[in-house]
């Protein structure tokens, strides 16, 4: 049997009774969680309001004028942080309810890193990735995985180096740059770190799109390892890469 047909048969797991309190426990510590992403999205979401009322009460001159563009410029980065929290956010949770259909194919790691890497702000990283690489994964999941540790390890304009490695039945990729803290892969809760990037929610989702298609995300000394099945590229990959 391939790895696909034991991922896609195996068997639904059997539900054991909670202990007394567990689901209380888990109630408290999903209030603490929203409570932080509602925190989160305050934040950028009063800036853009305040920065497009005084938008609208600028004169058409100044509105084209340099406080015209700082304004516009406060709206829009405070959106985009916005909407990288909804976009993590959302995919976290449809994962964590089994919510998303997951298609395990062979993926090119080199080509998928470098892709996801130039839609990505700031330096390019440093790969050292083999082109024949590969991993059993489904393809836009892998990528908002890639693109969410790589947005950890290049904070604060560090230069990210992402180094590719098979062995074991896996291929990996280790992720390095800017040093990553030990409570970073847990779920956020109230009074957990802001990010002022809207990312804060970023590595939370990159662990559990890894853990859907297989494979882990984990600390390692500092570092992001990410490691899932190997499996071969086909031929007709290997053809269209040059191999």
């Amino acid at each position: 049997m391939s790895q696909r047909d034991a991922f896609e048969a195996a068997p639904a797991q059997h539900l054991e009774p909670e202990p007394d309190g567990e689901a209380e426990r888990r109630l408290q510590l999903r209030g603490s969680q929203l409570g932080f992403v509602a925190h989160e999205m305050r934040n950028p979401l009063s800036t853009a309001l305040w920065s497009a009322e005084l938008l609208a009460k600028l004169t058409p001159e100044d509105r084209g004028g340099a406080r015209g563009e700082k304004l516009a410029g406060m709206c829009l980065r405070s959106l985009n942080r916005l909407r990288h929290l909804v976009e993590d956010h959302f995919l976290s949770e449809r994962l964590a309810v089994g919510g998303l259909a997951v298609r395990l194919d062979p993926v090119p790691l080199l080509e998928l890193v470098e892709a996801v890497a130039a839609r990505s702000p700031g330096a390019p990283p440093e790969v050292r990735v083999a082109a024949d690489l590969a991993a059993w994964a489904d393809r836009g999941l892998l990528e908002r995985a890639v693109d969410g540790i790589l947005s950890a390890v290049t904070r604060e304009g560090a230069t990210a180096k992402v180094e590719g490695a098979s062995g074991d039945g896996t291929s990996s990729l280790r992720f390095s740059g800017a040093p990553v803290p030990g409570e970073a892969l847990e779920e956020p809760h109230k009074g957990s770190p802001s990010d002022p990037t809207g990312r804060a929610l970023a590595l939370v989702m990159s662990k559990r799109a890894v853990a859907a298609m297989g494979g882990r995300l984990a600390l390692d000394q500092g570092a992001l390892l990410l490691e899932l099945p190997s499996r071969d590229l086909p031929a007709e990959i290997d053809r269209q890469e040059g191999h």
